[in-house]
């Protein structure tokens, strides 16, 4: 059982900690937080050993009646690799702190390429951070991109792609975010970084992205447009994507219309906090005119990026070498489709 250490029990954190708990090779051996909220009890409450990232803080946790278990430099000095999700201001400071510590860590889309240099998605790069000291969990968004177009490009091969990203304004949670009555573009300039970001999972991709803002917290949607290499036929797609884990195809014909009714099937799948792990495809929307393949996808942000942190520690410290293996392992113990 290897040693995880969460630093940032927040949106992603905490699901991750749940997600490390899950498996049968890695074990939470703390989180940490700045401040006594909901989510550091919660913490305690799982069962979780909380450390505090501003040790001057201590006391407001005991005011609280929160139980501490030290610092996060004591947590970091007693585990194998962290996972980094913290806000993206002070990813470059503690990688200063986890080399001095001589510890290995992943971070979070958040942060740019360059921090480590190295980005990492299950499905098209897993063997570049094999072993690897430090590396990075691209986006939601372009884990939703990488997870749809790379069974796509092993299928036929893609020429160019063209994708609309259409972006919530803030999580279900973040009261202060927006915009309220209003689409706005993010940013007004061709392209958005998802596009970059992309290339540094899938090499050599050609892709143009465009963003928008809408007044939603429930998901992201992507409106992809993909010139293909080699004739294909739909069927072919449609049997490629429905073969994929983490990809789901549904159909709108269904009930599943729109991103709140994907977030209503998540509810019924029994999903814990509501996640969508996969990316649900509409099926409907997949079409191939004129060697273009044209479909709609969404991303729940708050989760997606989720069973690629534990692939991406699974393969940082070398406890599977096929990527296929690891994301069979971390699908089972998640109840992934």
């Amino acid at each position: 059982m290897k040693s995880v250490a969460i630093n940032g029990y927040g949106t992603i954190g905490k699901r991750v900690a749940d997600a490390v708990s899950a498996q049968n090779d890695m074990k939470v051996v703390g989180v940490s937080k700045t401040k006594p909220d909901f989510e550091a009890r919660m913490a305690v409450e799982k069962g979780y050993d909380l450390y505090i990232a501003i040790p001057e803080r201590e006391k407001l946790f005991n005011q609280a009646g929160i139980e501490i278990a030290g610092t996060v430099d004591e947590m970091i000095s007693d585990t194998d690799i962290v996972v980094d999700c913290t806000p993206g201001n002070v990813g470059p400071q503690n990688l200063e702190k986890y080399k001095k510590i001589g510890v290995k860590a992943t971070y979070q889309g958040g942060e740019d390429h360059e921090l480590t240099g190295l980005s990492f998605n299950s499905f098209s790069n897993y063997d570049d951070s094999y072993g690897a000291e430090y590396s990075r969990v691209v986006s939601c968004n372009t884990t939703g991109l990488t997870r749809s177009l790379k069974p796509i490009d092993e299928l036929c091969g893609v020429k160019k792609i063209r994708a609309v990203m259409v972006r919530r304004g803030g999580d279900p949670s973040q009261v202060n975010k927006g915009p309220i009555n209003a689409i706005v573009p993010n940013p007004p300039t061709v392209p958005s970084h998802h596009g970059p970001d992309l290339k540094t999972v899938m090499y050599g991709v050609d892709i143009t992205t465009v963003a928008l803002l809408v007044p939603t917290t429930l998901m992201h949607q992507h409106n992809l447009m993909v010139e293909l290499e080699n004739d294909v036929s739909l069927d072919d797609v449609i049997d490629v994507l429905e073969n994929r884990s983490r990809v789901l195809l549904l159909n709108a014909n269904e009930g599943l219309g729109s991103t709140a009714e994907f977030m209503e099937y998540a509810k019924e799948l029994g999903r814990s906090r509501n996640d969508l792990f996969e990316i649900p495809i509409w099926k409907e929307s997949l079409n191939i005119v004129d060697g273009e393949l044209f479909y709609m996808q969404a991303v729940h942000q708050e989760s997606d990026v989720v069973p690629e942190n534990v692939d991406a520690i699974r393969a940082m410290l070398e406890l599977e070498s096929d990527n296929e293996k690891s994301i069979e392992k971390t699908n089972k113990a998640m109840g992934i489709l």
